[in-house]
């Protein structure tokens, strides 16, 4: 059987990064503490270095389990209006968890930085039980559409951590 993943290229390269940059909300998949599945819609964005994460509250089950677990995937794209959704490109980031807690010296920083994309979150920024989740991110997939299968390396998608 022929391999479907093709050399990584230009075009893959910058779709990714396009991906990543616009993009506002994403699927998190986490591992529960029973070793179940979890998947949940979360806020998504990029640090002012670049580095793709998204703030969380101790109160939600996928926070506990990346507490537990810090081993995730996050699921970015979405279709479009019109045609056959598994035509449009999404992006799958295999990664691992870090957090950054209300009380540390980066989640101000962090946090003017994340206003800019997620206005709205200034409501939970003050709230003490948030926290910043920065993915270090290991391998992504890129599905840019029939047969146009890509992995990248973080470097590839202009990510850092």
């Amino acid at each position: 059987m022929k391999n479907p993943i093709q050399p990584t290229n230009n075009t893959a390269r910058d779709l990714a990064q396009s991906l990543l940059c616009n993009a506002r909300f994403a699927a998190l998949a986490v591992v529960l503490s029973d070793g179940s599945p979890l998947v949940t819609r979360i806020a998504f964005g990029q640090s002012a270095s670049g580095q793709a994460l998204t703030l969380v509250s101790e109160l939600a089950m996928h926070t506990r389990a990346l507490q537990d677990n810090p081993v995730c995937s996050v699921l970015i794209g979405e279709p479009g209006n019109k045609g056959d959704p598994l035509s449009h490109p999404r992006l799958s980031l295999q990664a691992t968890a870090t957090f950054v807690p209300h009380h540390s010296g980066l989640f101000k920083d962090m946090a003017a930085h994340y206003l800019r994309d997620h206005p709205k979150a200034k409501l939970y920024l003050g709230l003490t039980d948030f926290s910043f989740v920065l993915f270090n991110v290991n391998t992504g997939h890129l599905n840019a559409g029939f047969g146009k299968a890509f992995t990248l390396n973080p470097a590839d998608m202009g990510l850092t951590g």
